[in-house]
């Protein structure tokens, strides 16, 4: 039996390409996946894309109520789930400061902030008792260098860093009150910005230049599971693009803060 095939990861904002790609790698490595969407048909399509065994779900992921039923009918059909890798997101841009719109507020808040403190909030108790728990986000590095005409961004971005990173300070207490070793882990995956085959199909006069594949970021992921949890808790990991990247037990972690 595989190392990997009694873990359940549920990979959200799967429908998209970096959630195609996390889930086949996760697949492949021997996790039992299961993917979300708010689509139907969309999330149905990227799990077939993603390989068989491949689970889509659909679910609301800033409703509350609704994700609390995605847990149960989860725990019902296949149990706890072990790891969340969350992807939702999106990206909205202006000038400057002064343009920047309360839609555009509006729908990174909504897909940076509020799916991610439901689906942590909802699935940390699963997580924080596996014996390999998992929680990661992906963030970019524009949140270290602010922009004015990406500061509605950017500042959805940091907030979710800061709310998975107060999500790893809750894993260690808790296994510090319990007297336990510290088993689960909540890190912060930093990238310039994400690229797949579609998106260089569809641009090829554009080299993308610092942007990391998201068949690397599928590679650290499953990398995330290869270390042991006090060494990933709490860090913010920046994935550097090139060719020949593998997984995150290839890296150096004391370079990457």
């Amino acid at each position: 039996m595989n190392e990997h095939s009694h873990l359940n990861v549920l990979v959200t904002g799967g429908s998209g390409p970096s959630g195609i790609a996390v889930a086949k790698a996760l697949r492949q490595a021997g996790f039992r996946v299961f993917t979300v969407g708010s689509d139907k048909a969309r999330i149905d399509a990227a799990a077939a894309k993603a390989g068989d065994g491949v689970t889509p779900l659909v679910c609301d992921l800033a409703d509350l109520a609704a994700v609390r039923a995605l847990r149960e009918a989860l725990a019902e059909t296949a149990g706890p789930i072990d790891a969340v890798i969350h992807l939702v997101g999106g990206w909205r841009g202006a000038k400057g400061i002064t343009d920047q719109s309360d839609a555009d507020w509006d729908f990174l808040e909504r897909g940076a902030i509020t799916t991610l403190r439901n689906v942590s909030r909802v699935f940390y108790d699963d997580v924080a008792a596996s014996s390999r728990g998992r929680f990661a986000i992906v963030s970019s590095t524009a949140v270290e260098n602010p922009t004015a005409a990406a500061a509605s961004y950017v500042a959805a971005k940091a907030a979710a860093e800061a709310w998975t990173l107060a999500v790893a300070d809750g894993l260690a207490r808790g296994a510090a009150g319990a007297g336990t070793e510290l088993r689960s882990a909540a890190v912060v995956l930093v990238v310039k910005a994400l690229v797949d085959a579609g998106l260089r199909q569809e641009h090829p006069e554009r080299s993308f230049p610092g942007a990391t594949d998201v068949d690397d970021l599928a590679a650290a992921v499953v990398g995330l599971f290869g270390r042991p949890a006090t060494e990933l808790n709490g860090r913010q990991l920046r994935l550097a693009p090139g060719p020949g990247f593998q997984d995150l037990a290839a890296l150096d972690l004391t370079s990457l803060d």
